[in-house]
């Protein structure tokens, strides 16, 4: 498969060779759902939690005396029945990862990056640098290329300049070859990736 190459002007710049064998039938379509699942899961705080009896604040006088009173018998102010008292069976800190394996999440980078490339969301540039931070100088190159919509800008490396222009776009998603996932492959309407970029990701599946 070959894809065109544009400049930061957006003008043709030549073709690029996709090096790795793209997955033409249904296969990999359960591997992209787990790897998304776990993705979403991992990042879960897990931090819910709520205090059983043994740990709300209070005395653990009883509130009155067993018999007589004509009320019925209670035996702590801080039971679940009470207000302010412990919570049954409510939420504890837990860990909501779950684990997928190399070979599934590989199959699930490959299937969905394949996907959007049969689709033609996938853009190739050159080179993409910016002499200052600025977000309506990222914006301008953005419009240069035709982007309309979210999209995902994936780099070769850490760039400072695009990271501050880009942090203040709702819409727009910064990544490196070496970093981007499934899950931001899946999310954005288009896909923009610098030639070193695209090269990274293609080593990652030359396997």
């Amino acid at each position: 498969m070959k894809l065109a190459i544009k400049n930061s002007q957006g003008n043709p710049a030549g073709e690029l060779d996709v090096k790795f064998e793209l997955i033409e039938n249904g296969r990999g379509t359960q591997a992209v759902h787990d790897a998304v699942v776990a993705y979403m899961a991992g990042r879960r705080r897990g931090t819910a939690a709520t205090k059983r009896v043994g740990e709300v604040a209070g005395t653990n006088k009883k509130p009155w005396r067993q018999k007589g009173t004509g009320r019925a018998r209670a035996g702590s102010f801080r039971s679940p029945l009470w207000r302010g008292g412990g919570v049954t069976h409510g939420p504890q800190p837990r860990d909501f990862s779950k684990k997928v394996n190399k070979k599934v999440g590989t199959l699930a980078f490959r299937k969905a990056l394949s996907e959007r490339l049969k689709a033609g969301d996938v853009i190739i540039v050159d080179n993409l640098t910016l002499a200052v931070g600025k977000t309506k100088e990222f914006v301008r190159v953005l419009d240069q290329l035709g982007i309309d919509g979210t999209a995902l800008v994936v780099i070769g490396g850490p760039d400072r300049n695009i990271e501050l222009a880009s942090r203040n776009l709702a819409l727009v998603g910064l990544s490196t070859g070496t970093n981007v996932n499934t899950y931001e492959i899946l999310r954005y309407d288009k896909l923009v990736f610098t030639q070193d970029a695209f090269t990274q990701v293609e080593s990652r599946l030359a396997d």
